[in-house]
């Protein structure tokens, strides 16, 4: 099992080098469904005193739903030089964790539409049993001015390994806001008394049209820690 981690880890990190998500703002998705036939990679790191790193690779297959994968809480220890890994302590979230996405939206209008999403899978695990971690949502999601500003409500379950210790539900938003062409204000909030409740806001660049960078500040709810984060999306949309 140590092997394969480690290969799948090197694999990851090398895929998504370059910075190719369910589509975020930064943490809560947004409802943007990925065209049919197309790909759309999201590659985000989080640095505090450790350093962590969320992927995810989603597909189109038309009629508003997209498929995926996610390597979520990847995290490198740098004072003790080595990938580190949680598959026994509840208090956290487990990681690295492996899983697999789906998202369906259901227009309204051209201004609305619900969406729902689910991502489940398993932490890699050396020392115990693998865990099964889950988290869904349904959410509100609209736009205006020719989408250049993006908003969505809603709410959220998942289980202990996926969220960690506190309430397994809550709301979640987000918004995107086009300010300049190339320029978007953008911030998202999860509620809970839990490590994944956290307030992201920050400003994204579009480089191209289908490349934005962003980069954001984002604070915990349970403690108010707090850590940097760097957003790279590739979206053909």
């Amino acid at each position: 099992m140590n092997h394969v981690f480690r290969i799948i880890c090197v694999i990851t990190l090398l895929a998504t080098k370059p910075g190719f998500s369910q589509q975020t703002y930064f943490n809560v998705p947004s409802s943007d469904i990925v065209d049919k036939h197309k790909f759309a990679i999201q590659q985000q790191f989080n640095i505090e005193s450790s350093y962590h790193s969320a992927t995810t690779i989603n597909y189109g297959l038309g009629n508003n739903v997209e498929v995926g994968a996610n390597l979520y809480n990847l995290i490198y220890d740098p004072d003790q030089r080595q990938l580190s890994r949680n598959d026994s302590s509840t208090q956290m979230p487990f990681g690295p964790l492996v899983l697999f996405n789906a998202q369906k939206a259901f227009p309204i209008s051209e201004q609305l539409e619900i969406g729902f999403g689910t991502q489940l899978g398993f932490n890699l695990s050396q020392r115990h049993q693998t865990r099964f971690v889950s988290y869904g949502y349904g959410q509100l999601a609209g736009s205006f001015k020719k989408q250049r500003y993006k908003w969505s409500l809603g709410g959220y379950v998942g289980n202990q390994p996926y969220l960690g210790e506190g309430r397994a539900y809550g709301f979640q938003g987000g918004f995107d806001a086009g300010i300049f062409e190339k320029l978007h204000l953008l911030g998202d909030w999860i509620s809970g008394q839990h490590v994944q409740g956290q307030l992201v806001v920050g400003i994204e660049y579009y480089v191209t049209k289908q490349l934005p960078i962003a980069l954001g500040w984002q604070r915990t709810n349970v403690d108010g820690s707090q850590s940097a984060v760097i957003q790279l999306t590739y979206s053909p949309n």
